[in-house]
């Protein structure tokens, strides 16, 4: 099938609580799947990490078996008890153990599990591929391809022909793979269930031993055939010659084609998603508290501190980087935000946008036209690179929450698609090579920093590019430059708690203080 990154799926989302996307809400989905699978009935689960991944060092300390769990209870990735899932799990009588070891996982995001209950036993490997995606890479011994934007329907079966002849006669799919492991079984992508009808006939037949049932964890959909416009932005130029649509309309066109939803839903889709992060903002300016955190509520003294006329820099800035710090301590007391690209990073981006919005009174309809602008960067990024810091550093996050956030202030103040392209590129070369080294082995410092760097970066980039700074290298090629430098930088300063400042003196002491005492470091406001 087709694998076209969505800005709602991909780039923009999931709306979520915790400290990490890639942690999150990619473990809540890849839960969920696990649940589906099991028929809803789970009395224990394996979890295995790799030693050398990511994972083994981070799981419980950026939100991963916080989400797992959620998912393994059916919850979304927004759900108000989150924060105590593992206590709910053990109300609903999963027992869960965690085994880190060597399992020769190619991915630092690698998830194992092994679920069971008195009746059965099912294998589940799924990877996390950044910003809450998702990929199943194996079920029961079989590889196989999910991404969570279809409904699957599992046909375990001994004699798969049969199965496969009678599905082509009576139901309506996206598509349908053979899978030989532990047991053979039919897969079929569509865009619902195989109706119960179909599913009692299945199962009369010989051979048919049982049919499993998983349902999509992405809000938009796939389907057979899809194609989109454009996927670079040279094939984007190409597309535009005669049509003179700016960024964020391509974006719209984009997104339309991709979802197959008319222009006007997706750009009232994206309205939804400004208004979640507006809300997130200002609850964030209010003052926040949680017991396991490092940094208190800083966007309320700097607040303070702006009324008092006692910074430097314009109102503007000022205001981009006291919502990037709001955005980044509502995230951090779990609290609900907009992964955008991250969890991570989800500062940058609507700090930058809206607080140039405010600063300058422009109506919502100018932040959902450069949220869009924004998305579309984020498409070619996650086409051709990534988002997941385990991957690429925080390049991969804040770098690219900069390249988007550049690009659709550019568009926002006026400027030409030609512009707005240079101000991404431009933004995306100041970040290579960023490496990510929380300290605490918690998402915020420097986290915190780097989301202000972003955002102040796209908007001196943004002027730049409006002031006709000449880039030299076209955005696509930046972008192939930021894939090949993330594989190049070592695997402990991607987001493994093993370099950079994570292993300072001063940072192990907060991580061990941080385990004794979590409310140490902060001021309950």
């Amino acid at each position: 099938m087709n694998n076209y990154p969505s800005i709602f799926n991909d780039v923009i989302g999931p709306v979520m609580r915790g400290p990490s996307s890639s942690h999150c809400a990619a473990s809540l989905r890849i839960g969920r799947l696990c649940r589906d699978l099991m028929g809803g009935a789970i009395n224990h689960v394996l979890v295995e990490f790799d030693t050398n991944g990511s994972l083994a060092t981070t799981h419980k300390s950026q939100g991963s078996d916080m989400g797992l769990f959620g998912g393994f209870l059916g919850w979304e990735a927004y759900d108000e008890r989150l924060p105590d899932s593992e206590h709910f799990l053990g109300i609903e009588g999963i027992a869960v153990d965690i085994e880190i070891h060597g399992i020769g996982a190619a991915h630092p995001n690698t998830y194992k599990l092994t679920m069971s209950n008195r009746h059965e036993s099912r294998r589940l490997t799924a990877i996390s591929t950044g910003g809450g995606m998702i990929e199943v890479i194996e079920i029961d011994g079989a590889p196989v391809s999910m991404q969570g934007d279809f409904f699957e329907t599992l046909v375990y079966c001994t004699d798969a022909t049969k199965v496969v002849g009678f599905l082509q006669a009576a139901f309506l799919y996206d598509d349908i793979t053979l899978h030989q492991g532990d047991i053979g079984f039919v897969e079929i992508k569509a865009q619902e269930f195989l109706p119960e009808g179909l599913c009692n006939e299945l199962l009369a037949m010989d051979g048919v031993l049982f049919i499993k049932k998983m349902g999509p964890v992405l809000p938009v959909m796939s389907r057979k055939n899809l194609s989109v416009p454009f996927i670079t932005g040279e094939e984007m130029f190409a597309y535009n010659d005669g049509k003179n649509l700016a960024l964020w309309q391509l974006a719209a066109a984009y997104e339309s084609a991709r979802g197959n939803i008319t222009e006007g839903e997706v750009f009232e889709k994206m309205r939804a998603i400004v208004r979640i992060m507006s809300a997130s903002i200002q609850l964030g300016l209010k003052g926040t508290n949680y017991h396991d955190r490092i940094l208190g509520s800083q966007s309320v003294q700097l607040k303070a501190q702006m009324e008092n006329n006692r910074l430097i820099g314009g109102n503007a800035i000022n205001t981009i980087i006291m919502y990037v710090s709001a955005m980044m301590e509502v995230k951090s007391s779990m609290g609900v935000i907009v992964a955008a690209p991250t969890a991570g990073s989800c500062g940058a981006l609507p700090g930058a946008l809206i607080g140039i919005a405010d600063t300058l009174q422009l109506p919502e309809d100018e932040v959902v036209k450069g949220m869009l602008a924004a998305g579309l960067i984020g498409v070619f990024i996650t086409a051709h690179a990534t988002f997941a810091a385990e991957v690429g550093g925080c390049m991969a996050e804040c770098g690219s929450g900069s390249g988007m956030a550049a690009a659709a202030i550019t568009g926002m103040a006026g400027g030409t698609l030609e512009q707005c392209m240079g101000a991404a590129s431009l933004a995306l070369q100041n970040c290579l090579g960023l490496i990510c080294d929380p300290i605490g082995n918690r998402v915020e410092a420097p986290c915190l920093g780097r989301n202000v760097m972003a955002a102040t970066n796209a908007v001196s980039c943004a002027n730049m590019a409006l002031a006709d700074y000449n880039h030299l290298v076209p955005l696509d090629e930046v972008i192939e430059t930021m894939q090949a430098v993330g594989n190049e930088i070592h695997h402990t300063l991607r987001c493994t708690n093993l370099g950079g400042l994570s292993v300072t003196k001063a940072a192990k002491a907060i991580e061990e203080q941080l385990n004794e005492q979590p409310q140490k470091f902060y001021k309950v406001c």
